[in-house]
């Protein structure tokens, strides 16, 4: 089981939006941020209204090793909105929240973060609960359904920027197992296929994650991803922007002014490691990414 790979495109996905090129906060862009994998409070009411969500769901299958015990750990993860103070006003941070829970043992869990007191910063409460119900699918198969709800309190009339401080954002869950395999939801074996196209996820899509091509780990992402999705070796480290290539947003934070740059250094510390990268090793990291060739894997003999 390879967790650091499959950690290292949950991290992408966790913080995807975070900030987009030109990097500044007074872009229009960056004034509205994430995009994907929101769970607003139930009573913000584009959630009542059902253009939102304030839960997602996720299903899918197991092919079971009958000799040993069958056993699945999950991972919520998701961001969490805080309004930090500090000389230059007040801006906008996260800070990374994890909820773990193992199948069998828990069919239910509850979580409940509370503002952590801390002077440089504000942070909301968020309530919520995970479900995990199972089904048999024939002697070898269970297929596995994962109910993520935000149940946070809010008043009906609640604004987006105040529903974000008690939302999830990047919501997604990284499953493990052990006694079995996951099956591919994209490309599954012929005797699965009618159970995969079966299968329904509201807000993301679970694909299989890790070294290929081992089945043990799934990522339920609220991104449209394929199986074993990697980051790429070349590739320096976040830009926070999955849509637009390395070597273009190097180029792009290079030919920012001074100006730009000092309001770019209010923008938090990961933004501030990013323009603070660039500049230090821009060359190099256009020399790695530049003309960079990948090759294609085989296809499958039985297509």
């Amino acid at each position: 089981m390879n967790i650091s790979a499959a950690k290292k495109i949950a991290d992408a996905v966790l913080y995807e939006g975070y900030m987009l090129y030109p990097y500044r906060t007074s872009t229009i862009k960056n004034r509205q941020r994430w995009s994907f994998g929101i769970l607003y409070p139930p009573a913000y009411e584009e959630v009542r209204a059902g253009t939102e969500r304030a839960a997602m769901h996720s299903e899918c299958l197991i092919e079971i090793h009958n000799q040993v015990a069958l056993h699945v750990d999950v991972q919520l993860r998701f961001l969490q909105l805080v309004r930090v103070q500090s000389e230059q006003g007040n801006r906008d941070d996260v800070r990374e929240r994890t909820v773990e829970l193992q199948w069998p043992e828990s069919t239910l869990r509850e979580f409940l973060f509370a503002p952590e007191r801390q002077r440089e910063s504000t942070q909301e409460e968020i309530c919520g609960k995970i479900r995990l119900v199972s089904e048999k699918d024939g002697e070898h198969l269970l297929k596995l359904c994962i109910d993520v709800l935000n149940t946070t309190s809010a008043p009906a009339d609640i604004k987006r920027d105040d529903a974000l401080m008690h939302s999830l954002l990047s919501a997604h869950c990284i499953l493990s197992v052990s006694g079995g395999e996951f099956v591919s939801l994209l490309d599954p074996p012929e005797q699965f296929k009618s159970a995969a196209a079966a299968c329904r996820n509201i807000g993301n899509f679970p694909v299989l994650a890790g070294e290929e091509p081992a089945r043990d780990m799934l990522l339920c992402s609220p991104i449209l991803l394929y199986d074993y999705p990697k980051i790429a070796p070349e590739s320096a480290g976040d830009f926070f922007d999955g849509t637009e290539m390395d070597e273009m947003l190097t180029l792009r934070i290079m030919t920012l002014t001074d100006e730009e740059k000092n309001e770019v250094l209010g923008g938090g510390e990961r933004v501030r490691e990013l323009l603070q990268r660039t500049e230090m090793s821009a060359r190099e990291q256009l020399a790695r990414t530049h003309g960079a060739i990948r090759p294609m894997s085989p296809a499958r003999e039985d297509r």
